[in-house]
């Protein structure tokens, strides 16, 4: 169930973005809770219905022998409900209109994706030539083009499944750190004695106690079942502590 999960909340994957690029909203405090909340309850409701009406269109069977680990030469089970009344040219249309989404996907991570190397390096957390940005369109060409190439070769790694997962699980534990940081924010707002808090998290601290509770067993999960690949995605993301260690050093 876990693991399924994991495969399950690629498709809900994207919604951290946003915050990425709070940096050039106008109003980010009002701008961004909205739009994530607006944004994952529409997906909620568009992806329900979506596969409830996989299940009307095509019997049990049918969906469970679909394209799959299991069952990789089969037809994805998008085509096979579209093809009981679109009928072959279904398969066509589809792979459109599976190749405009993903490069309407691809178009968002690069945009805020980007802004991440970015950000730490005008922080001196990184190198001073990704803070740069062009004179024309003020965008962060030199992190774009660095971020690009990172994909390349990951592209080129692994097939889309690990590479998916990998992304899931590591994603996973900075979405728990982050919400962490809630508690640290909300200390820092007690001490500087503020009439209302500075940083604001609904239903805290019940909420997001219970999201880094639900993070952690993900991941603990993922370390469980795939030891192997989590060991060294874990150590991938530990040789960024060293990393982090030089820059700060040398930007005091």
């Amino acid at each position: 169930m876990g693991a399924a999960t994991l495969a399950a909340l690629w498709a809900y994957d994207g919604w951290n973005n946003l915050p990425m690029m709070a940096g050039e909203m106008r109003n980010p405090s009002r701008s961004v809770p909205i739009s994530l909340g607006l944004g994952m309850a529409f997906i909620l409701v568009l992806y329900s219905a979506i596969n409830y009406s996989y299940f009307v269109a095509l019997p049990f069977a049918e969906v469970l022998n679909s394209n799959s680990t299991l069952y990789p030469d089969a037809l994805p089970v998008a085509t096979k409900a579209a093809m009981t009344f679109l009928g072959p040219i279904s398969v066509k249309l589809l792979a459109v209109a599976f190749v405009i989404s993903a490069i309407g996907a691809m178009n968002g991570q690069i945009l805020a994706g980007a802004r991440v190397p970015f950000a730490m390096a005008r922080s001196g957390l990184f190198f001073s030539a990704l803070g740069t940005v062009s004179d024309r369109a003020q965008v962060p060409v030199v992190s774009v083009i660095v971020q690009s190439l990172i994909a390349c070769l990951l592209a080129l790694s692994g097939t889309f499944d690990q590479l998916t997962d990998s992304v899931v699980f590591a994603s996973w534990i900075f979405y728990g750190a982050t919400t962490a940081a809630a508690f640290k924010f909300r200390q820092l707002d007690k001490k500087s004695n503020a009439s209302a808090p500075k940083f604001k998290t609904p239903g805290y601290p019940i909420v997001p106690a219970l999201f880094i509770v639900l993070a952690a067993l993900l991941v603990g999960n993922t370390i469980y079942t795939t030891p192997v690949q989590s060991l060294l995605g874990l150590g991938f993301i530990a040789l960024g502590w060293p990393a982090y260690l030089f820059f700060k050093k040398a930007a005091h």
